[in-house]
């Protein structure tokens, strides 16, 4: 399989850094090729504007950057830098996304990858989201690292389940692009624990990675379990983990904390 694993770490020596090289070192000795995007050595410009939009504006009194996007993968080219990153994404079976929780989310750097790399037209389009996504039958995960440990993100900890706090990644930009949506690797803050933990830690992931081909994928509802509305059809029990259903006499404290 071909992977490619977009990290944003500024520092290479962080845990980061280190899981980062344990996935091309893995990944490589599995016989599959992998490439490594990484955001703040390529000195990523992370804001998304009109410098992006290298045809002629639809409009040019009012900056419609959906409607510029998708008339520039009609009619034209992407900027270089952005055009390399997608011609990788359009190479991967596997993508993988190595950040730090910082702020419960991704560094800027990597939204600001998200936002100018997957373009309108590009990554998607009307009638081609969740199950009819451009990049159907793709796989993604997330490997992160948090400041603090695991039991502040569980459905009762004081940062909330992690499951809630991935949700706009899993849900909002793998899943609705069509990929299958792994189960996220947690390092929790492996800066306060010992280099033993450290080092099982690499030992877990590099377990994951062994049989990413084969890792079950996370459940999303598919399209029929919703209405016109788009909404989950009365009767269905959300089990997504993030999602509740009134209609089905579900409670937000009643829906699970899991995606399997």
């Amino acid at each position: 399989m071909n992977v490619l694993i977009v990290y944003a770490h500024p520092e290479p020596r962080s845990f980061n850094g280190a899981l980062k090289n344990c996935a091309v070192e893995v990944l490589s000795a599995q016989g599959h090729e992998v490439r490594v995007s990484d955001l703040y050595a390529l000195d990523w410009k992370p804001s998304l504007d009109a410098d992006d939009i290298t045809t002629p504006r639809v409009d040019a009194g009012f900056l419609n950057l959906a409607a510029e996007q998708e008339n520039m993968f009609a009619h034209g080219r992407s900027t270089f830098d952005v055009e390399q990153e997608q011609s990788k994404i359009l190479w991967c079976d596997v993508l993988i996304f190595q950040f730090p929780i910082w702020w419960f989310s991704m560094p800027a750097i990597l939204k600001g990858w998200v936002d100018r790399t997957m373009t309108r037209g590009f990554a998607y389009a009307s009638g081609e989201k969740y199950d009819n996504g451009k990049f159907k039958g793709r796989r993604a995960m997330v490997c992160i690292t948090t400041g603090t440990a695991e039991s502040l993100y569980q459905p009762d900890g004081i940062d909330g389940s992690i499951h809630h706090i991935l949700w706009p990644i899993h849900n909002g930009i793998f899943r609705y692009l069509g990929f299958d949506v792994l189960p996220p690797y947690v390092a929790w803050m492996p800066g306060n624990v010992s280099e033993g933990e450290r080092k099982t830690y690499l030992e877990d992931y590099a377990a994951v990675l062994k049989g990413i081909d084969k890792v079950t994928p996370l459940f999303f509802h598919p399209r029929a379990d919703y209405g016109g509305d788009q909404r989950l059809k009365p009767g269905v029990v959300a089990r997504s983990g993030f999602q509740w259903n009134p209609r089905a006499g579900q409670a937000h404290h009643q829906a699970a904390d899991t995606f399997t």
